[in-house]
């Protein structure tokens, strides 16, 4: 059976780190017997200014009909100050394809790379889980007299039951099929009373049907402080759009760094987007030094939505063995190339199937 893949490069870094993704993707279909057929979408913001093309028409019914996921790489460019064609491309998918859950493993490889003094991997394997479609990042709101001294600006928030519900089970189902021990929800609601308000009634609600996990809460900034001081103990947290986006940044600095952050946005059974964390680094772009991990994860987690589960484990011990070895890009103290590292890892994918 073929397993259709849909490739968007974007912009920026996201071409050079998608490209090395992309081989690792192979060497794991070579190694595991999977039949991946990857199809390429050149949509960025060279397209945007070439055509004024974001997202075109139809493309959304095409991925629900013909592909089982998408990895995409990052969207971004200074020649589009507005980001018109990154808020179409990606947001609009997210949004089309009802891809609700954002999930953003925060997970240490090696412990030479936290800023944490004394902490080990053991101590750092949590997961955020972002509220996707909702929230503040709904573009709902308006300017009212610009320019002016008098000017007012209304941006709105919105928390539907239904998206709400959803996103909340999904942390506790998370949990019970990984054998975490702990959800915590994270919001601000002593100051967003109405909002966040109903994310802890329905929290509170949920957390009864799942009796063996425990439920806590913590406001964003107390959960803030707890991520940095004792990681060990966080679990799987579940929070609001704009919220998951900040902590799964500072999760990030706790591992090493944006560019060994993988992320999802995921529908359970339905054709769903995975990108990394980083953003397009315009001032790195074209000259083969980004780092590919972040990239190469999230084609790990890809490779798990899809069922295949073996090649998805195979890259990530292949990543840390990469890690280890000192085969890294520059922010990680080595010398490689980003192409260097993509061809690192895909070796090691098929040396351990082999």
């Amino acid at each position: 059976m073929v397993t259709r893949i849909a490739v968007i490069p974007g912009d920026g870094i996201g071409v050079e780190v998608t490209r090395e993704a992309v081989r690792v993707l192979e060497a794991a279909a070579e190694a595991y017997g999977l039949t991946l057929e990857m199809v390429h979408f050149d949509w960025g913001a060279e397209k945007y200014l070439r055509e004024g093309i974001t997202l075109p028409e139809g493309a959304v019914e095409m991925f629900q009909r013909e592909y089982a996921a998408i990895l995409a790489g990052a969207f971004g460019d200074p020649r589009v100050p507005d980001h018109r064609h990154a808020r179409e491309i990606l947001l609009g998918l997210r949004v089309q394809l009802d891809l609700f859950m954002n999930v953003r493993p925060v997970k240490l490889l090696d412990e030479r790379l936290t800023p944490l003094k004394g902490r080990t991997p053991r101590d750092i394997d949590f997961v955020i889980l972002r509220e996707n479609t909702e929230g503040a990042y709904v573009d709902i709101g308006g300017v009212f007299r610009r320019g002016m001294v008098e000017e007012v600006a209304i941006q709105e928030e919105i928390a539907t039951r239904e998206g709400t519900e959803r996103i909340i089970v999904a942390a506790f189902e998370y949990a019970r099929r990984r054998g975490r021990r702990r959800v915590t929800l994270v919001d601000k609601s002593n100051v967003l009373r109405y909002g966040h308000g109903l994310w802890q009634r329905i929290f509170w609600t949920v957390a009864e049907r799942y009796p063996e996990i425990e439920a806590t809460h913590h406001y964003v900034d107390a959960m803030a402080l707890r991520m940095v001081q004792d990681p060990a103990w966080c679990d799987v947290i579940v929070t609001t759009n704009m919220f998951g986006d900040i902590l799964s940044d500072l999760g990030a600095a706790l591992i090493g760094g944006l560019g060994l952050a993988p992320s999802g946005n995921i529908h359970p059974g339905r054709v769903s987007l995975f990108e990394p964390v980083h953003g397009t680094a315009p001032e790195l772009a074209g000259k083969n030094v980004a780092n590919p991990m972040g990239a190469i994860l999230t084609a790990a987690m890809l490779l798990e939505h899809v069922g295949a589960e073996e090649a998805a484990r195979a890259i990530e011990r292949a990543v840390v063995a990469t890690i280890r070895a000192g085969e890294v890009t520059r922010d990680l103290g080595g010398s490689l190339s980003t192409e260097e590292v993509g061809r690192a890892v895909a070796a090691r994918v098929r040396a351990r199937a082999s």
